[in-house]
């Protein structure tokens, strides 16, 4: 008489779980058909998983991942912050400088090393939003990056500085990006698909501010007025930092006189320069 069946799985459970099957599934059984990639289980398959087809289970998944983590880790009020990443850090303004050889690249590091001081500002802003409130027991806010460096790295050290936990959401791109060594490692995801970063960064978000920035900043900041304007989301507190880089850069008020925007569409955003001034604006807009 055989023995019964060793149990796969826990017994308070019907069926066992995927890890329990794929323990069992990568047993080693070495016959033709199981070295074959086919006997693979599906979603042990990279190349299965990586074709052109499942593209949409890969949406699925990225958006999935994320979205479970930040759940499980009680995230639901994220404070975003966007912004370039070659803005160098005070500290290493003068490295900058240094490294310019001609006249047109000495200029371009004057007007970078001229905004070298927006780091302190992120990270200042960074360290008071995530105060707690005052009960003593919740953070007002949760601050969120692009996990890089720069502006970004300013607002993850901002949140460490009052030890704080903060998100990044780094992307995949083609040269080598490091998340920056503030950002909770539990915290810190990386994504193939901008569609799908960018709903992370709005998801949860209840304040957003916008540094000086190329196009990833442009881009993000443009989807974020759409969305409000639109309605697609609530309004918001969206801050952008820089006066003289905003109005040098983009003349919101031309777009108005043209009619392609309401006037009513400049009250969507505040132009600000101090975390103090930013922290007041969305202080007010919550009652906190």
């Amino acid at each position: 008489m055989n023995p019964p069946p060793t149990p796969l799985h826990n017994p308070n459970r019907l069926f066992p779980t995927a890890r329990e099957e794929a323990k069992v599934a990568n047993a080693p059984t070495s016959v033709p058909q199981t070295e074959h990639p086919a006997y693979a289980l599906a979603f042990q398959d990279t190349d299965f998983l990586l074709r052109d087809d499942l593209r949409p289970v890969r949406f699925q998944l990225e958006l999935l991942k994320a979205e479970l983590a930040l759940g499980e880790a009680g995230i639901d009020s994220m404070f975003v912050f966007y912004g370039s990443a070659r803005i160098p850090a005070p500290e290493e303004a003068q490295g900058v400088m240094d490294a310019a050889k001609t006249p047109e690249a000495v200029a371009i590091a004057e007007r970078l090393v001229a905004k070298s001081h927006y780091y302190n500002v992120a990270r200042e802003l960074a360290a008071l939003v995530s105060c707690k409130d005052a009960s003593g027991d919740n953070r007002c806010f949760t601050v969120c990056s692009g996990g890089g460096p720069s502006i970004m790295e300013a607002a993850n050290r901002g949140a460490a500085d009052v030890g704080a936990p903060s998100v990044g959401l780094n992307i995949v791109l083609p040269f080598e990006q490091v998340p920056n060594p503030y950002v909770t490692p539990g915290l810190s995801f990386q994504f193939h698909y901008f569609a799908l970063r960018k709903m992370h960064f709005l998801m949860r978000a209840k304040a957003v501010a916008v540094f000086p920035g190329g196009f990833g900043t442009f881009d993000e900041m443009f989807e974020l007025l759409t969305l409000v304007q639109t309605g697609k989301v609530a309004a918001l507190p969206i801050l952008l930092y820089g006066r003289d880089f905003w109005g040098r850069v983009v003349n919101f008020e031309a777009l108005a006189d043209e009619g392609v925007i309401a006037r009513s569409d400049l009250k969507l955003f505040h132009i600000v320069e101090t975390a103090e001034e930013g922290w007041a604006i969305v202080k007010a807009h919550y009652g906190l």
